[in-house]
């Protein structure tokens, strides 16, 4: 399937350009949502070039994560190559699947790195192992493999993937803005501290939640951007006057991630001198070619259906989803996705996925593409203007979050409970998400429970043949860690 970036007949400048190519009136939006959207969704996922970094690097090797050769990445490095590559992966999404969704680095695979790869390889052949599982992600998604995995999913099960990432991005909420806390001894998770909320960044996240709840209920243009304009102001006037600072073990009152508050110079030159600096075969060499292929296994498992369940949730929010699940130019976003992840790693700065907090722009109004190149571009401008994006602190956005997560979960209106073999699936595909911090996880139990209790009911024949190769997958997924051990990984 060719991909055309050009509209037929080439450009033609006109007042309508946009609207043809981007196909907005078509879709029920306007210039003026689309470019809301793609703000709201910037400033939803503006804190990954904070976060990133500190992920991935640090300030010298005592805080930051070091691979098995001593080396570590410095964050500004980092930073800087995580907006460029969330800024031309993001554009290039918009002008080609002309949906509104961002790409940025993916947060559970850079986890992953931080904490287990780089513990047997380098960063640059942890980045290798990156590329290759970008380069089988945009092979599964040329041959239509990914494609037909997708259409063989049940509706029902479609329905609840969108669900459980309306409930998992409502836990991001809590947990990012101290709303919800982990114990120690008690249960896994609490409200606040010890029951309470005592701390005023928790208290923006909740009155900002009111304030774009509200605006959202009465059905105000701009409705999330407004509140997060506002309670950004709110938090920035607390700063200010209290001086809260960084939440730590002795300052847990502080902001969860960044503090509100404008420092030092506001335009900086990006470093991006991690740009080509990885080795693609460099760790089958040094830790085997069975080890190696147990860590592209994981990375492909995890990048390929966190961002197919994603991408569908996010098309059922937006409207643009077809009857079946399925939305426009299918092949062209699973294609563009994958070449994120080869980007990400390319340029060190981990795999490039769809970012579910696109969602929030969603929920403002945006439903094409071009929502997505202005996220790309203020991605890009980013790189040069960090300290502006570190303003918005994760309490606000986490409020954006929730509200959004609410809309997302109106889907379950399409799930029929009646029938136990589709609720027990669907169901669990819901809770999994949110209770394990991954929607691939999610994806993965729904459709081992699915074959298997459609299968005892009798109904085996029902299920597509792709449904049972994806579910013994997911097995495998499962019990990677034995399985290693028993290969001698």
């Amino acid at each position: 399937m060719a991909i055309s970036i050009l509209p037929k007949g080439g450009p033609r400048l006109s007042s309508g350009l946009l609207d043809r190519y981007f196909q907005i009136t078509q879709r029920g939006s306007s210039v003026g949502r689309e470019f809301r959207g793609g703000l709201v969704t910037f400033f939803t996922m503006a804190y990954i070039v904070i976060l990133n970094p500190l992920i991935l690097g640090g300030f010298g090797p005592d805080s930051a994560p070091v691979d098995v050769a001593g080396n570590w990445l410095p964050a500004a490095q980092v930073g800087a190559v995580t907006g460029l590559t969330a800024g031309v992966m993001t554009i290039l999404f918009g002008l080609v699947a002309n949906l509104p969704f961002g790409l940025a680095a993916g947060l559970g695979i850079n986890s992953f790195l931080a904490v287990s790869v780089i513990q047997d390889v380098t960063w640059p052949e942890a980045m290798g192992l990156v590329v290759i599982n970008g380069i089988l992600i945009v092979v599964f998604g040329m041959t239509g493999a990914r494609t037909a995995i997708f259409r063989a999913i049940p509706q029902d099960l479609k329905a609840a993937i969108t669900v459980g990432i309306g409930l998992f991005i409502t836990f991001i909420g809590f947990v990012d803005s101290g709303f919800v806390r982990r114990t120690e001894g008690g249960p896994p998770v609490q409200l606040g501290d010890d029951g309470s909320i005592t701390s005023l960044p928790t208290v923006v996240f909740v009155a900002g939640l009111l304030v774009m709840g509200a605006l959202v209920a009465r059905k105000v243009q701009g409705g999330l951007l407004i509140g997060i304009v506002a309670t950004t102001v709110l938090a920035a006037v607390l700063e200010a006057v209290l001086k809260l600072g960084p939440a730590s073990d002795s300052n847990p009152g502080g902001w969860h991630l960044n503090t509100p508050v404008l420092e030092g110079h506001i335009v900086s030159v990006p470093d991006l001198s991690l740009v080509g600096q990885f080795d693609l075969f460099g760790s089958f060499g040094r830790i085997g070619a069975l080890a190696a292929t147990m860590l592209v296994f994981t990375l492909v498992f995890t990048n390929f259906f966190d961002a197919m369940g994603t991408m569908t949730g996010l098309a059922k929010s937006a409207g643009v989803a077809h009857a079946d699940g399925t939305f426009p130019r299918l092949k062209s976003a699973f294609i563009i996705e994958g070449f994120g992840a080869v980007a990400g790693g390319a340029s060190s700065g981990s795999s490039n996925t769809v970012y579910v907090d696109s969602a929030a722009g969603i929920g403002e109004g945006a439903r094409t593409g071009l929502a997505s190149v202005v996220t790309g571009a203020l991605f890009l401008g980013a790189m040069f203007l960090t300290p502006l994006t570190s303003v918005v602190p994760i309490e606000v956005a986490a409020g954006a979050l929730v509200v959004v997560g609410t809309l997302m979960a109106a889907q379950i209106r399409e799930i029929d409970f009646s029938r136990f073999s589709i609720g027990m699936p669907a169901f669990l595909t819901m809770i999994t998400m949110p209770l394990t911090y991954s929607i691939a996880n999610g994806i993965g139990v729904g459709f081992i429970v699915w074959v298997l209790v459609h299968s005892a009911t009798g109904k085996a024949r029902s299920i597509h043949p792709l449904m049972w190769l994806v579910a013994a997958g997911f097995l495998v997924y499962f019990a990677r860690g034995p399985i290693s051990v028993l290969l001698g990984g």
